[in-house]
C-alpha cells in the first residue's frame, strides 16, 4: 500500500497537514501538499481532503516463493551443556497448538555437540520431529556457526512456522537468519494465535512502551518468524511416552565461517540473576529509597531461596544493575511467587511479571496499581514490613 497525492489536482488547503498523526506531509514552495518517507500508510490525510486529491494505491508485489512448499511449526531449541532451556519448553507447548490448529507438524531443531539424549524430553514437550545438527563447533553457542546452519535447515526442509526465545541468543540469531532467507520477524512477542481470515500466525507483541497491543501478520513470506519473551506460556506437563522422529543433518559449517574464538567462559551472577527460571522473586522499586536499602530484598530472597528483581526505576537510578530488571524492557518473569516491594506498578511493569502464580505486593499507597494485579496486598512502608518477614521466614526456617 502506498499514499499518493495527486499534484495538478491539489489546492494547497493544508488540512491534510494537521490531520497527519505522523507530521508526514509538508507544504512545497508551490503550495501543493508533499508526503515525507515519515509516511505510515494510516490513511487519515485520504479522509481529510476535501477535493479527494489523496489516494491510496496497491503497490504490486512481487513474491518469488511458493508458499504452498512451507509446512510445519519449528522451535529452536536453545541449550546449554546439554540442559534444555525453559523457555524452548514453552515454546514447544504453544508451538504444538499452532501446530495442531494448522494440521502441520511440530519439529524442535536442536544445534550442539552430544545433545541427541536430550531429545526424548523434545518429544515429551510435545515434538513430533527432532531435526539434530552436532558438532564439536557448536560446543557453545557462536553467532557464524549457527546462522549457517539454521538458514541452511530452512532452504533445505522450508518450515512453515519458526519460533524462537527472545533471550540474548535467540535475539542474536534471529533477525540474522531471518534477513539471509528473506522473510520477517516479529520480535519479543507475548502472543501467538492464528488469525481466523487469513489462517496465519497472528503474533502480538507490545508498542509504544507497552501502552498498545500489536498484532502482526506476514503473509507474503515464510517461514513466519517471532521470537518470544521467557514465561509468558506455561511450560507444557511432560509426556514421557511420546516418541518422534529424529532427523540427522551433517553439518556444513567451516572453520572459516566462524570469525570468533571461545577463549573461556566466564559465569557471573549465574542464581541471583537468572529471573527467567526462579520461582521466587523479590523485586524492590523507587519506593526503596536507595540502594543501600535493597540489602532488605537480598536478604529476603536469600531466606526464601529466591532471586533478587528491580524495577526500571531503580535500575535507572543505579541501586541495581541492568541483569535485574523486570519489566517491558527488562525479563518477563512467570515464577511461582513474586514479592514487589516499593513498586507502584506501570504498566511496563506488570507486562513483565502478570504471569506470576501469586503476586504479594508491598506499598505504603493503597491505590498504588501493583495491588490490583496482586493475590495478597500489605499497605505499608516497606522499610517497616520487609524486617518483620525477613525474620518471621528465619523462625518458619528453623522450626
Amino acid at each position: 500500500m502506498a499514499i499518493k497525492i495527486i499534484q495538478d489536482e491539489c489546492i494547497g488547503c493544508s488540512a491534510c497537514v494537521a490531520a497527519c498523526p505522523f507530521g508526514a506531509i509538508t507544504m512545497q514552495d508551490d503550495a501543493k501538499a508533499f508526503i515525507t518517507e515519515a509516511c505510515t500508510v494510516c490513511g487519515a490525510c485520504v479522509e481529510t481532503c476535501p477535493v479527494s486529491t489523496i489516494v491510496r494505491e496497491e503497490e504490486e508485489k512481487t513474491v518469488a516463493m511458493d508458499k504452498a512448499e512451507y509446512k510445519g511449526v519449528w522451535v529452536f531449541i536453545e541449550q546449554v551443556d546439554g540442559h534444555i532451556r525453559g523457555v524452548s519448553h514453552e515454546l514447544l507447548g504453544e508451538g504444538r497448538k499452532l501446530a495442531d490448529a494448522m494440521g502441520q507438524e511440530l519439529a524442535g531443531v536442536l544445534i550442539g555437540n552430544h545433545v541427541e539424549d536430550v531429545s526424548k524430553d523434545l518429544f515429551a514437550s510435545g515434538a513430533d520431529k527432532v531435526y539434530l545438527v552436532e558438532g564439536a563447533e557448536y560446543s557453545h553457542y557462536n553467532t557464524d556457526g549457527f546462522t549457517v546452519t539454521l538458514t541452511d535447515l530452512i532452504k533445505t526442509y522450508k518450515p512453515n512456522v519458526i519460533l524462537i526465545g527472545a533471550t540474548n541468543d535467540g535475539r542474536d540469531l534471529g533477525p540474522r537468519v531471518a534477513c539471509r532467507i528473506g522473510t520477517g520477524l516479529t520480535a519479543d512477542c507475548t502472543n501467538l494465535d492464528i488469525d481466523a481470515e487469513t489462517g496465519l500466525v497472528a503474533w502480538t507483541r507490545p508498542a509504544f512502551g507497552g501502552n498498545i497491543m500489536a498484532t502482526i501478520l506476514c503473509p507474503e513470506h515464510r517461514p513466519q518468524m517471532g521470537t518470544v519473551r521467557p514465561k509468558v506460556f506455561k511450560r507444557p506437563v511432560p509426556d514421557f511416552t511420546r516418541t518422534g522422529e529424529i532427523v540427522r543433518v551433517a553439518s556444513k559449517v567451516k572453520p572459516e565461517d566462524i570469525r570468533t574464538k571461545f577463549i573461556e567462559l566466564l559465569q557471573v551472577c549465574i542464581t541471583s540473576c537468572n529471573l527467567e527460571e526462579a520461582e521466587i522473586i523479590v523485586s524492590g522499586g523507587r519506593g526503596m529509597c536507595k540502594p543501600e536499602n535493597f540489602k532488605l530484598i537480598e536478604d529476603l530472597a536469600e531466606v526464601l531461596g529466591g532471586t533478587v528483581g528491580a524495577s526500571r526505576a531503580a535500575v535507572d537510578a543505579g541501586w541495581k544493575p541492568a541483569l535485574h530488571q523486570v519489566g517491558q524492557t527488562g525479563k518477563t518473569v512467570g515464577p511461582k511467587i513474586y514479592i514487589a516491594c516499593g513498586i507502584s506498578g506501570a504498566i511496563q511493569h506488570l507486562a513483565g511479571m502478570s504471569s506470576s502464580d501469586s503476586v504479594i505486593a508491598i506499598n505504603k499507597d493503597a491505590d498504588a496499581p501493583i495491588f490490583k494485579v496482586a493475590d495478597y496486598g500489605i499497605v505499608g512502608d516497606v522499610m517497616e514490613v520487609l524486617p518483620i518477614m525477613i525474620e518471621e521466614f528465619k523462625k518458619l526456617r528453623q522450626a
